[in-house]
């Protein structure tokens, strides 16, 4: 006979989560009583226990989330630790984290849902409508949603009613609200989707200024006027340009990327887009590798040397190439589609030293190619000479590092010279 015995009072968290676990282990084991009354008050009782598991769970996500432990473990957000790791959908991953960061600002609302109070639902929908909010509107926000709850209305009925809630709290302190979300203070861009009940779907959002200047460079020119009987205004015109932009129609680009050939070879000052905007090295290193982004890159005094194309840039062809070998990123797990990644070289690259040939790239969603060069012994690489893929594959923070070899599949090392 198994038992789990339990000081509430001395236990650590540690504790009680091994103990709930032996006991949900026991519980998914047990067949349901015959009776459906005693199934319906069961249900309940153990509805209610669950909501109040899921306040402790988004307390725990959100301290991993705050110290950005998931990066340590080479994942590149807390989301995509919460699909890769715990087995979640895209969207309730999002849900999760979305509580997990909203749970702090909103006090009222964890003591109530911490008590068994509040359900996870509402707990949910509200965090979700004050996500964007700052901290005065948060607070506004969650006490007037959780009035609602307590009035009885449905979590549907407070969703609706929350999309709406920088509205309802201008209303209520006879403000006038401004329509410019950058006056909110956001930093990184955004955007929300919604499908209608005709199958359509609205999109909200906003850009910082650095995202704007591609939008603008990329649909600008497509969004201007088909001839003098074109008669669709900017809006449908620049939906129109959008669409052929997602369906493939549309491959170059008219951004721009200025940058010094000092900070492509590994320098740290900044590149820049045509308009001024500001672009961290980094990104700017990383950007001229995809053909999306032509790079400018400037000599002494400004001259310019190359426009477009250079040697590190991989070619149309070999990017077609790479997309039929990585339908992924090649970050073991990672599931980032191909199509969405950048280009990598396997082993480094220094302008002139080392060739941009096909058997030494692969794909990598962008986090993870930074990821790759700030922490190269984070990283075990093996190559599969049947199929020419390579693999990348993540160690855990406490174990010992790599080293930078590359190995086969068969164990041997690649028929290439390996990188210093």
């Amino acid at each position: 006979m198994r038992s789990v015995i339990v000081d509430l009072d001395g236990a650590s968290t540690a504790d009680l989560v091994a103990a709930l676990t032996a006991i949900s282990a026991e519980l998914a084991h047990r067949e349901p009583p015959e009776s459906p009354a005693a199934c319906l008050e069961l249900t309940e009782t153990l509805a209610a226990a669950t909501d109040q598991t899921e306040s402790t769970l988004a307390a725990l996500i959100g301290v991993v989330d705050r110290n950005g432990e998931s990066q340590r473990w080479g994942y590149p957000s807390t989301q995509a630790w919460l699909r890769s790791r715990l087995g979640m959908r895209d969207s309730r991953a999002k849900e999760r984290l979305t509580l997990a960061r909203q749970r702090d600002r909103l006090a009222r609302l964890a003591t109530r849902w911490a008590t068994g109070a509040l359900s996870f639902g509402y707990a949910a929908t509200i965090a979700t409508a004050v996500a964007r909010l700052d901290d005065h509107d948060c607070q506004a926000a969650g006490d007037i949603l959780l009035d609602m709850v307590d009035q009885g209305f449905s979590a549907g009925k407070v969703a609706s009613f929350g999309r709406r809630i920088r509205d309802v709290i201008a209303e209520r302190d006879g403000t006038e609200r401004s329509d410019a979300d950058s006056r909110r203070g956001y930093e990184r861009s955004w955007v929300d989707s919604t499908r209608s009940l005709d199958g359509g779907r609205y999109i909200k959002g906003w850009l910082n200024a650095e995202d704007a200047a591609i939008w603008d460079g990329t649909l600008g020119p497509l969004a201007a006027p088909a001839g003098t009987d074109d008669r669709r205004d900017l809006s449908e015109r620049t939906a129109a340009a959008l669409t052929g932009v997602l369906s493939g129609g549309h491959r170059a680009t008219r951004v721009t990327v200025i940058c010094d050939l000092d900070t492509l070879t590994g320098g740290t000052a900044p590149g820049r887009l045509s308009d001024g905007t500001p672009i961290p090295a980094e990104q700017a290193r990383r950007i001229a590798l995809n053909a999306g982004v032509s790079a400018l890159l400037l000599g002494r005094g400004n001259h310019p040397l190359y426009l477009g194309h250079t040697v590190r840039i991989a070619t149309a062809a070999q990017r077609r190439v790479l997309h039929t070998l990585y339908p992924t990123c090649a970050v073991q797990d990672c599931q980032v589609p191909g199509s969405l990644c950048e280009v990598d070289h396997v082993h480094g690259w220094a302008l002139g030293h080392s060739p941009t040939d096909i058997d030494q790239l692969t794909l990598c969603c962008g986090w993870h190619n930074r990821y790759k060069h700030t922490h190269p012994d984070r990283l075990h690489i093996t190559h599969d000479n049947l199929t020419g893929r390579y693999t990348y594959r993540l160690t855990p923070p406490g174990d010992p590092p790599t080293t930078a070899t590359t190995t086969t599949a068969t164990g041997r090392p690649p028929p290439w010279p390996q990188a210093a």
